[in-house]
């Protein structure tokens, strides 16, 4: 039986004798260079020829021996493949690949792992973390061996069919009106705009935290978010990019917060100084550590206001649910608070109208329903007067 091989010879086949005995080798050309497999039968060279003739023609093929690599030097050529990558999201990748899978997979080879080894490590993983962080860090496989497989490392992603433990939404607080007010008391002076920028313009904290003297346009009421302050694996301020693209955005500011920040700059060290110079610093003058602010200005803030666990990202929520609240339509919400996609603004405007149907329902039960009060009548909300013109039934 003869067949043409992926390097174009008449017979894919060199028969030698080895070992006293007769081997198939088949030799091919995958990516520029010729790799070969020996068989003791002729029935399995025939049918590793056809995979590999088959690969090739779709464009498939790997060559076999970059598969040898093990699982550890996969993740060493993934973290550094991608210069793109924030810092921040950097550290949380190698901390989860450090911790949560090298000690198992690592010293594997890649073209060795199996679906049912990462399911193993997806159900170790569950019996002692929380599912959100169990996610987090099978994402993390999931990419690797990804990129495995565009790199023509291995030719199918191990990580297919993966069962993960369920993530419950989490429901995030809201702080009324009046707590609010009670942090903003219970927070030093000097960092005060920093609520105010995040209640008031959406900002996250690593926008708060890298807003420099030349983004703010004080006389136009207008601020621009064009940097990050993140922290890299040791904890050291890192600057960087926003989250994305569309997060890079000048917004409009009310005057109240305008004349606030002109004052702010004013009164502290940074008046008159470079357009460069941070806004907000810490009491050394330099960038502000997150850790280290969180502990020593948020959580008493938060403590003397009667709000202990709120997080700072909550102004952020409570901002987009004003916004939706106010009935600020969809694309200016998602610019304002740089949504990357608009799906994430629909999804918080379903959510708080989701709000509004229950606060409808529970006046409709009021009015018509009304509950009975101990020892006297139902207390009844009185059904205003509206002349309802006739509508013609469908």
């Amino acid at each position: 039986m003869r067949r043409a091989d992926s390097t174009g010879s008449p017979n894919p086949y060199a028969e030698t004798l080895r070992d006293a005995r007769m081997v198939y080798d088949v030799r091919a050309r995958v990516g520029g260079r010729e790799v070969s497999k020996t068989f003791a039968r002729r029935k399995d060279a025939d049918a590793y020829a056809a995979t590999i003739e088959a690969d090739s023609l779709r464009g498939v093929a790997v060559d076999p021996r970059a598969g040898r690599v093990t699982v550890h030097d996969l993740a060493h050529e993934w973290l550094l493949g991608n210069p793109a990558k924030r810092p921040d999201t950097w550290a949380t990748d190698e901390y989860h690949l450090r911790v949560h899978i090298l000690p198992v997979l690592g010293s594997r080879r890649i073209d060795s792992v199996t679906p049912a080894h990462i399911q193993d490590v997806a159900n170790e993983l569950s019996t002692h973390l929380a599912p959100r962080t169990v996610r987090r860090a099978l994402g993390v496989a999931r990419a690797m061996f990804a990129h495995a497989v565009v790199t023509d490392m291995i030719g199918r992603s191990p990580y297919r069919g993966i069962k993960l433990p369920r993530v419950d939404p989490t429901r995030r607080r809201i702080p009324t009106t009046a707590q609010l007010v009670k942090l903003i008391e219970a927070t030093p002076a000097h960092y005060r705009p920093m609520i105010y920028c995040s209640i008031v313009l959406g900002l996250r904290f690593s926008e708060v935290a890298a807003l420099r003297v030349g983004q703010l346009d004080t006389d136009r009421c207008m601020l621009s978010v064009a940097e990050t302050l993140t922290r890299d694996a040791q904890g050291r301020p890192v600057f960087g990019p926003p989250k994305s693209a569309t997060s890079r955005r000048t917004i409009a500011i009310p005057t109240p917060l305008s004349e606030l920040l002109a004052a702010h700059v004013a009164a502290s060290s940074v008046a008159g100084a470079n357009p460069e110079t941070l806004v907000f610093t810490a009491p050394d003058g330099g960038p502000i550590r997150y850790a280290n602010w969180r502990n020593r200005v948020w959580v008493p803030a938060c403590r003397a206001a009667g709000v202990p666990g709120l997080a700072f990202h909550d102004l952020r929520r409570t901002n987009a649910t004003a916004l939706v609240a106010l009935g600020i339509d969809v694309k200016t919400a998602q610019q304002r608070l740089g949504h990357s996609d608009v799906r994430m603004t629909i999804g918080l405007y379903a959510q708080v109208e989701q709000q509004a149907d229950r606060a409808a329902a529970d006046q409709l039960g009021r009015l018509f329903m009304p509950r009975p009060q101990r020892g006297g009548p139902a207390n009844r909300e009185a059904l205003p007067d509206i002349e309802v013109p006739d509508v013609p039934q469908a």
